[in-house]
């Protein structure tokens, strides 16, 4: 028996540093996120008033297809369309594709617009499910409305693509709110460099608790309730130093299905959105990447802070959970279909930073978590593990979760500077801390449970239950 407890030690203490030294590793890479993104925080934009915006880049832009998917959104599909069409921007046209909903989607957008059936041509660049009928109306021409048979996110999206005759198209959700200049400051890479930018992605801030009218968000306030709170420091950290610095190293792996910005000739060459997956919008991005580099030519996939969708938050547990773990399985499935980019050269730092990150935090993340949480506590109180131990994980876990949550937060609002009130600051530094006590925990279970949901090959998209924006209460 005594034989066995040095075993049993050296063993304890190898999982110990295995679960600390990759918990330090991936801190590591958060820290230079940070630092990446305060680089390119402290490069002001090229253009703050939207007057200056629309008299610096309105002549240059190219028209925008905005392509929104709708699928069982008739209690928001009107205002997020109203919203879309009185953004500024001198040539766009809205697209909505209501993909087989089994509500009033569509009699709300025929309803509301007075739309009629209308004749539009388009080539089947891109397979998806059958269409229907394409809508119009004569007072709104910028509006089309194509109804087709259920085929998921991605095959609308292929849908609104091949009905689209812009050069650039916008990906978005059908209830979300875009700031009235929020494609002007999106379009700016497209402009600037237009020979290398093929897709650019945007902010999506949570639009819980701001004041909305007329689908614009005239007051911005933190959420009242806790688990959105906890969201709009996740987003904080995520959009505004993960995606930032990726970005700023052109080793961005995902842009968000919310809002983003596609050069569609090479959207269709890269073959479209794959169908039967749930992380659409990372699989495009990886797509676009290997298209890029396997042809040999300079290309640019950005990330721009300034514009800013604003989209509703889960406030229930389980349908914030069914949507996490549906996010991680979707990661999961993108790596999976494409993990020779990490043993291929030529793909460089997609390869070296982009899927070593994903590796790192999506496929290790959950299974090295799990273990710390729960078998370093326990060997150290059966007395196999010294403190030193179980305080250094302790350390890892959390002080660097605290500073990173706190960093980001500090450096969002120290440039763009969304929260005018002190209090709201004062609330959302508060919760910065507090979501690495319990709420990061019940994440990375989320997460285990898309790790389950992948190897079980489940293809659920799950429920997203939604509240939808209110402007007579004033409140989303």
């Amino acid at each position: 028996m005594e034989s066995i407890f040095p075993i049993l030690a050296l063993t304890a203490e190898l999982i110990a540093l295995f679960v600390i030294a990759t918990g330090l590793l991936q801190n590591g890479i958060y820290l230079v996120q940070l630092g990446l993104a305060a680089a390119a925080l402290i490069e002001p934009p090229p253009a703050a008033s939207g007057g200056l915006l629309w008299r610096r880049y309105s002549d240059a832009a190219p028209p925008i297809a905005l392509l929104a998917p709708a699928y069982n959104e008739a209690m928001t599909i009107a205002e997020s369309v109203r919203s879309l069409l009185s953004l500024h921007y001198p040539s766009f046209e809205v697209i909505v594709v209501n993909d087989g909903s089994r509500d009033e989607t569509l009699q709300v957008l025929i309803d509301t617009f007075e739309l009629r059936p209308i004749q539009r041509h388009y080539e089947l660049a891109i397979e998806h499910a059958p269409i229907r009928g394409v809508y119009g109306a004569t007072h709104q021409p910028r509006l089309i409305v194509v109804d087709k048979e259920n085929g998921g996110k991605a095959d609308a999206l292929n849908a609104g693509i091949n009905v689209s005759r812009a050069p650039i198209f916008c990906s978005m959700d059908a209830d979300s709110l875009l700031e009235p200049d929020a494609l002007l400051r999106a379009v700016r890479p497209f402009v600037e460099d237009p020979e290398r930018t093929v897709a650019v992605g945007g902010t999506v801030r949570i639009a819980n608790g701001c004041s909305i009218s007329h689908g614009r968000v005239t007051e911005v306030r933190p959420p009242r309730n806790l688990l959105a709170l906890l969201q709009t420091v996740e987003y904080l950290r995520a959009f505004l130093m993960a995606r930032l610095a990726w970005s700023r190293i052109n080793a961005l792996t995902i842009i968000s299905g919310a809002f983003g910005l596609f050069r569609r000739a090479r959207v269709i060459e890269a073959g479209g959105y794959t169908r039967g997956t749930v992380g659409e919008d990372m699989e495009l991005v990886v797509k676009l990447h290997r298209l890029m580099r396997d042809k040999g030519l300079p290309y640019r996939i950005g990330f721009v802070p300034e514009p800013v969708c604003w989209t509703e938050a889960p406030e229930d547990l389980r349908v914030l959970g069914r949507q996490r773990a549906r996010w991680h399985r979707g990661a999961l499935e993108t790596f999976e279909r494409h993990s020779d980019v990490l043993v291929k050269p030529r793909y460089g730092r997609l390869a070296l930073v982009g899927f070593g990150y994903i590796l790192l935090v999506d496929v290790m993340g959950p299974i090295v978590e799990l273990l710390g949480y729960l078998l370093i506590p326990m060997l150290w109180v059966t007395g196999v593990l010294s403190t030193d131990y179980l305080l250094a994980f302790l350390a890892v876990s959390f002080t660097f979760g605290v500073v990173i949550s706190v960093g980001a937060l500090a450096l969002e609002e120290s440039e763009l500077r969304r929260f005018p009130r002190a209090r709201d600051l004062v609330l959302l530094t508060s919760v910065a801390v507090l979501e690495n006590f319990g709420y990061r925990q019940l994440n990375n279970l989320w997460r285990l449970r898309g790790v389950w949901q992948y190897l079980r090959r489940s293809q659920s998209w799950g429920t997203m239950t939604r509240k939808g924006f209110a402007p007579a209460k004033g409140v989303a």
